[in-house]
């Protein structure tokens, strides 16, 4: 990779099903990347499966990235591209470095099978180029449709240095010729990839450890169009409760965090770190985690995502968010002074609205019987308190010096006939939002 080239990287998902945390995680790590070098970030579609794509898929990755703020400079689509790759893969045939295959998939399973019972690697023995014009003529008569195949450059090892693996190398003798495109024309990800990453100027490809064979094939095609491949960086594989994440685990999908209440810091600070040795930090300005991403900081043993340890994270995100941000979300009355009283007990911003029926009431006190003078008392020296000044501290004050109780037999029942509750915010912010009338009702009710 040219080192004066400014940097551009893509997220390049399938709009096959929505994005789960795995995939968005690639996301994120290519924009943080762009984001550190001053550089751009691109949105590719690709959707050359045409059976599977749908356009609601498509809308749901740019809701989700525009959620967790990771905008692109630019979009595009496999499937407005089809010229271009016809084109180029034209050019590989004529070169020699494309051939047509016949064997079908049960042919192709057998002859795995065979090796593998003889002990040998299932590599593609390269039988269609052993075919005569003949040969392929007669196959063409008789309706048979050949799918393409790259042929790999035995006599060019394939090595790269991996901004997280390291140096990495492969025999092509190895390593079967890819099949890049279906008898029936559709494209496989392979060459399209390749073709739009040089048309591009992709600078940087940042995906999951899972690409490192499908690299070792890309690298020959960037040469064989004459391109200088992009820098490769292959992350381990986040892990989750059941394995390996996938489109179809629903649960862990970014539009069911949203709906649950997670914040979208929340997953950016998560995702950013997990799989370094860094620490989750709840940082709600991204500044910190561009400033430090760096691909030599990841580890390559998988990173196990834990739902538990993203809402324990949003809840401390969720407690340095300003009213501003979230006054939209909040329950209709609900001011800044509600929300920074309530704020440090909530794990998400939803949860507002509970402690904020508390404050409005009714709520369902259940004291103990025992404590009914006690609260009769306190509904007097409440209704006769300054509330201009810090009504709690004074309510207990008063009530400490007339009943001589203390610590959990002073606090509890007022908090009980106050709120419903015996946990809650601090009631010193909490009293002045219920207010002298709501307050004296509940202390004579209980």
């Amino acid at each position: 990779m040219n080192p004066d080239r400014p940097i551009l990287t893509r997220f390049a998902p399938s709009p096959t099903g929505h994005l789960h945390i795995g995939n968005t995680r690639m996301a994120l790590h290519n924009w943080l990347w762009a984001q550190k070098a001053g550089g751009r970030f691109l949105l590719r579609i690709d959707d050359t499966d045409a059976a599977r794509s749908r356009e609601d898929y498509v809308e749901s990755i740019r809701a989700d990235l525009a959620w967790l703020g990771l905008d692109f400079a630019e979009e595009t689509r496999q499937s407005a591209r089809f010229d271009l790759y016809e084109a180029r893969f034209a050019e590989l045939v004529a070169a020699g470095r494309i051939y047509p295959a016949y064997e079908t998939p049960q042919e192709l399973d057998l002859r795995r099978k065979v090796l593998l019972g003889r002990g040998l690697p299932p590599i593609y023995d390269r039988a269609a180029l052993r075919l005569s014009d003949a040969d392929r003529a007669q196959l063409a008569a008789a309706g048979v449709a050949p799918h393409w195949r790259f042929r790999l450059d035995e006599r060019a090892p394939i090595e790269w240095n991996d901004l997280i693996r390291g140096p990495q190398k492969f025999d092509p003798a190895t390593i079967s010729d890819p099949v890049i495109r279906r008898a029936d024309g559709s494209w496989l990800y392979l060459l399209p990839s390749v073709i739009d990453d040089i048309d591009m100027g992709i600078t940087h490809v940042v995906r999951g450890e899972d690409h490192v064979s499908n690299t070792a094939a890309q690298l020959q095609m960037f040469t064989a169009l004459g391109a200088q491949p992009p820098a490769f960086a292959h992350e381990a594989l986040l892990t989750g409760s059941e394995g390996k994440l996938s489109k179809r685990q629903g649960s862990l999908g970014v539009a069911h965090f949203r709906e649950m209440g997670i914040e979208p810091q929340a997953i950016v600070a998560l995702l950013a770190r997990l799989g370094t040795s860094d620490p989750v930090e709840p940082l709600v300005d991204r500044g910190p985690l561009i400033d430090a991403f760096d691909f030599a900081r990841f580890g390559r043993a998988p990173a196990r995502f834990d739902e538990a340890e993203l809402a324990q994270l949003n809840a401390r995100i969720v407690h340095q968010l300003d009213f501003a941000a979230v006054a939209a979300r909040l329950p209709a009355g609900m001011d800044a002074a509600g929300w920074d009283a309530i704020r440090p007990n909530l794990s998400t911003v939803a949860e507002a609205a509970d402690w904020w029926q508390v404050v409005e009431g009714p709520v369902a006190a259940a004291t103990d019987p025992g404590d009914a003078e006690f609260l009769a008392q306190a509904a007097q020296i409440a209704d006769e308190l300054d509330w201009q000044g810090d009504p709690w501290h004074g309510l207990t004050s008063a009530l400490k010096d007339a009943t001589g109780r203390k610590g959990k037999a002073l606090f509890l029942p007022l908090r009980r006939a106050l709120t419903g509750r015996d946990h809650g915010p601090d009631m010193a912010a909490l009293l002045p939002l219920i207010g002298r009338e709501r307050a004296v009702a509940r202390l004579r009710h209980a």
